[in-house]
């Protein structure tokens, strides 16, 4: 048995104008210093002027994240309220506006702009990141294998990006549709181990498909900065318990993994099955049919959960309170649901209904 793994969370925000609940195009350099002051080293500048990252520090457990991330949402949003500026956590914004926002200063930034033009430019996108520690010498991409047909498990959980520029898109989850335009983020590759993990790089950076200093923006993918697997392929979460729940969910499945290693790779019927799920979460949500593993049937994103819950829920308290919460999500709807539904609700609001949507969503993110 390994000890139980530490772990760290990234969670994307969008700077929205409270009075509007529109994304702030261009926040002055006071509001950006304001952010930076409150979180500190943990502040991070995204892709947008008006998005930003809090980087979490190494945790050992769920309470010591919940401590950080909700302290650190109520401080920045009390501070940031007081400009008339809100704290938005959510895949994608219900009012867009990508067209007015302007990209974040920085060499990167602005050389992923010159590389992907439009589809950089359409990505106003937030997500939840999480970050599993594994020891030195485990096989990362050995590891990805047995952890990758559960992932879209976790993204239907997580599904907070029902509309796209103002309207309901028809999905639970448009921000993984609009990662479908960049390359090298959807899921990963189907390779058999490091090695050949080693030899894709190469060759790609070879043929001048990847440059050198870029990286595989995968699903879930081995971090190059940190000795972890990280998960990329859920929604940022407004409700900071339905990000701990996918991050306790997450790194119970990778102790299972690497307790209960397996040398196979995936194999070609596997990684399809991975693939029409991760689509009937993007589409459906916790409303999908789901091809439960290791057979072939068809089944609900609740009885897909049992079967979750049944393989990996054998650790501490911690797993079990994480697949509880998730039981609750698939009962009471997740944040997509949410927001559909008060969308609907709200039809003949004066204000408009995307507005309730936005400050339900602000709302939520600051713990209020």
């Amino acid at each position: 048995m390994t000890r139980p793994c530490t772990f760290g969370i990234e969670e994307e925000y969008l700077l929205v104008e409270l009075a509007s609940g529109q994304a702030v195009a261009r926040p002055g350099a006071g509001i950006i210093a304001l952010c930076r002051q409150v979180l500190g080293a943990h502040f991070a500048q995204e892709m947008f002027r008006s998005q930003i990252e809090v980087a979490s520090p190494v945790f050992d457990s769920l309470a010591q994240a919940s401590d950080f991330l909700q302290h650190r949402r109520k401080q920045l949003a009390r501070a940031l309220a007081a400009e008339g500026i809100g704290l938005l956590a959510a895949g994608s914004h219900p009012m867009g506006g990508w067209r007015q926002q302007q990209p974040a200063d920085g060499a990167h930034h602005r050389q992923l702009f010159e590389d992907y033009q439009q589809v950089a430019r359409r990505s106003l996108l937030c997500g939840l990141h999480i970050h599993v520690g594994v020891a030195q010498g485990v096989d990362r991409i050995r590891l990805i294998n047995q952890l990758l047909p559960w992932t879209p498990l976790l993204l239907l959980l997580s599904a907070s990006s029902p509309f796209w520029e103002g309207e309901p898109s028809g999905y639970q989850s448009y921000r993984r549709v609009a990662c479908g335009e960049w390359p090298h983020m959807g899921l990963p590759e189907r390779l058999g181990d490091w090695q050949a993990y080693q030899r894709y790089l190469q060759l790609l950076r070879r043929t001048g498909s990847l440059r050198e200093d870029n990286d595989f923006w995968w699903a879930v993918r081995p971090s190059r900065r940190f000795p972890t697997v990280e998960l990329r392929i859920a929604d940022a979460c407004p409700r900071l318990e339905d990000a701990l729940c996918i991050a306790g969910v997450f790194r119970r499945m990778v102790e299972h993994c690497l307790n209960h290693p397996q040398d196979a790779a995936l194999t070609r019927e596997q990684y399809w099955i991975a693939g029409q799920n991760y689509w009937r979460a993007m589409r459906h949500g916790r409303h999908g049919p789901y091809i439960c593993l290791p057979g072939e049937g068809q089944g609900s994103a609740q009885q897909w959960l049992a079967q979750a819950r049944q393989r990996f829920d054998a650790g501490p308290c911690d797993s079990e309170r994480s697949f509880d919460r998730a039981e609750q999500i698939l009962r009471e709807g997740t944040s997509a649901d949410w927001q559909l539904a008060t969308y609907e609700r709200c039809q003949q609001r004066p204000q408009g209904a995307l507005l309730a949507v936005v400050e339900g969503l602000v709302a939520m993110t600051g713990c209020c």
